[in-house]
């Protein structure tokens, strides 16, 4: 990228902790357009200003990067489009996509019908809406730009989780490790077919944040992912440090 532009990210679950985490982090370096569902990212965008209570004054450092948030449901339809229509039309181009929206939900194999049902729930949004999402941003703006994909080092990284590596035997994860485990295989999938338009595709999958590790860290590894090279690979962070797979 040219030195002061920058990169555009089309950021998904940023009203999470990871999500808001990434704005308030990285707003600076990237133009964000933030989507989320019911709870807004607490960072200046525009439709809200830090106010300093005593002068009001709004020339807090955090106001000069506003991002732009964007209130969506992914699961209705229709509005994939929408989201990613208006993230163009905003900023003419996208560069980065994070895959950050999630659910978990923890039922036991036992409980079939229920177990089912949020299995069903942990897929959709878990695996097949970012597969839905990179593809739409895929047709309407990648694909025919190699050139441009390949200079701007264009890619998507989607969040997964250890869980989609390593079976754990309490907590009843069976459907969201099995959801996320599709999504690793997925990015990997997706990274192989993304080559010929020249973009990238890995994944983060990190441990319990920020219980075990920060929240920080696991933002800061979306933004190595973004500026490195590699494609179709798993960032496993834990504890001990990070590692691919």
């Amino acid at each position: 990228m040219p030195a002061g532009v920058k990169r555009v990210c089309l950021l998904t679950g940023a009203g999470g902790t990871l999500g808001s985490a990434f704005c308030q982090f990285f707003a600076s370096r990237y133009q964000i357009a933030a989507v989320f569902r019911s709870r807004p990212p607490h960072v200046p965008s525009q439709r809200r200003w830090l106010v300093d209570p005593v002068t009001g004054s709004r020339r807090a450092a955090a106001n000069h990067h506003r991002i732009f948030e964007i209130q969506s449901d992914l699961t209705k339809p229709g509005e994939i489009d929408r989201v990613v229509d208006m993230t163009l039309a905003r900023f003419d181009r996208i560069d980065l996509l994070v895959n950050g929206a999630g659910v978990v939900r923890d039922v036991p194999l036992l409980d079939s019908d229920r177990f089912e049902q949020a299995f069903t729930e942990q897929l959709l949004v878990n695996s097949i809406l970012p597969h839905r999402l990179a593809a739409n941003v895929a047709v309407k703006f990648w694909r025919g730009r190699s050139p441009a994909n390949l200079r701007r080092n264009r890619n998507v990284v989607n969040v997964s989780s250890i869980s989609g590596l390593v079976v754990y035997h309490k907590g009843s994860r069976a459907a969201y490790g099995t959801s996320k485990a599709a999504m690793n295989f997925l990015s990997c999938a997706m990274a192989s077919e993304f080559r010929r338009f020249g973009v990238r595709v890995n994944a983060v999958a990190p441990t319990t944040f920020p219980k075990l590790i920060p929240t920080r860290r696991v933002a800061s590894a979306i933004v190595g992912l973004d500026r490195g090279k590699m494609s179709g690979r798993i960032l496993v962070i834990r504890q001990s440090g990070n590692r691919y797979v």
